[in-house]
């Protein structure tokens, strides 16, 4: 059985969403999720399933700690489902392409640091994109530039506020994300 590490530092719906689509999966299962926010809702969705959840703060990214952490899980996956922080290149180094992650737009356009959530969607709107969508992409040393795995797209046309934009990328993310680490892992 293949095993995935999710990291993630909100309210954890994409994360719930792959627990659920792995939980009587016989080809992979999420070990567990591990956040820098000890109050994301994150937390107990992952606990709600079973799945240990592990808090670590921003000296435990840095020093080494979350990379041992990981080591001692053997993910054959990490995936990052909201997850805001650099990810360290130790673990990115120790996990070539096994570190996955997922944009709420269709990058190149609008990722980067601070580019994430109702930021993005705003920058959609505010550009009058006629479409957007996810990316599911490898995860380097910069923010939002590793090699892209996948995309979607969906028509925003009708759109007239963020949150709109957001309720059509959450439904590719909860389509395609699961998908995407079924088809990683069965390689």
């Amino acid at each position: 059985m293949k095993k995935i590490v999710i990291f993630a530092s909100g309210s954890g719906s994409n994360a719930e969403n792959i627990i659920l689509h792995f939980k009587n999966n016989q080809k992979a299962d999420v070990v567990a999720v591990l956040t820098n926010n000890a109050k994301a809702k994150v937390i107990e969705r992952a606990e709600n399933h079973g799945v240990s959840a592990i808090v670590f703060d921003k000296a435990e990214l840095a020093d080494g700690t979350v990379s041992r952490k990981v080591n001692e899980l053997q993910p054959d996956l990490i995936v990052l489902a909201g997850f805001l922080l650099m990810f360290p290149n130790e673990i990115i180094e120790n996990y070539t392409d096994k570190v996955i992650n997922i944009h709420p737009a269709l990058l190149p356009k609008y990722g980067g640091k601070g580019m994430y959530g109702m930021k993005v969607h705003q920058t959609v709107l505010d550009n009058k994109d006629a479409e957007t969508g996810i990316t599911i992409h490898y995860v380097n040393e910069k923010y939002d530039e590793g090699a892209i795995i996948f995309q979607a797209t969906t028509s925003i046309e009708d759109c007239t506020v963020p949150e709109e934009i957001a309720e059509k990328v959450h439904e590719l993310e909860y389509r395609h994300f699961p998908e995407v680490i079924e088809k990683l892992l069965s390689h």
